[in-house]
């Protein structure tokens, strides 16, 4: 699978509220986890991800267009990193979201920060279709996933070994 080779992943910065806002306030765009968030909420997870290592903004050419990033959580009993990963509508369909993640995918080796698991909603063809990409192995289809919080969805379970 070729990559793009003009597409590169940038560490996350105070100036990228701006593209935060565009990717999570918009109801189609985060229509598979959740809907939209409120301004309150951005402003919180842009504080957030200003300060973690692992939150990239996805660059095109020059240009801004998403988001990809991983954090460690608890799954199951075992300490793994969740990736996840948007790309702004103008900018879909141009294989962004999977060369972001696999450059995320190379920051996470490069930190031992594996395994790595991606969550993405059953009815969300085009990030199943990444992890597929990119090599993860399907761990469980169909899973009920409390995302975001207090919210049920119904998801499947990609994990990725490096």
């Amino acid at each position: 699978m070729a990559l793009r080779d003009d597409v590169h992943i940038e560490r996350w910065s105070e100036e990228d509220l701006a593209l935060l806002t565009a990717l999570n306030s918009d109801a189609v765009q985060m229509r598979h986890i959740g809907g939209a968030e409120s301004p309150e909420k951005i402003a919180e997870r842009q504080q957030r991800y200003a300060k973690d290592p692992f939150q990239f903004r996805i660059v095109d050419g020059g240009a801004a267009a998403g988001w990809v990033g991983f954090w460690e959580r608890e799954w199951r009993g075992e300490k793994i990193y969740e990736i996840g990963w948007a790309v702004l509508p103008a900018f879909q369909r141009r294989r962004l979201a999977t060369t972001g993640t696999a450059l995320a995918l190379d920051a996470a080796r490069a930190a031992a920060a594996l395994p790595v698991h991606a969550f993405p909603g059953v009815d969300n063809a085009p990030s199943n279709a990444v992890c597929r990409k990119l090599g993860f192995s399907l761990v469980e289809a169909d899973m009920a996933f409390e995302f975001p919080p207090g919210s049920m969805m119904v998801c499947n379970d990609w994990r990725w070994e490096g």
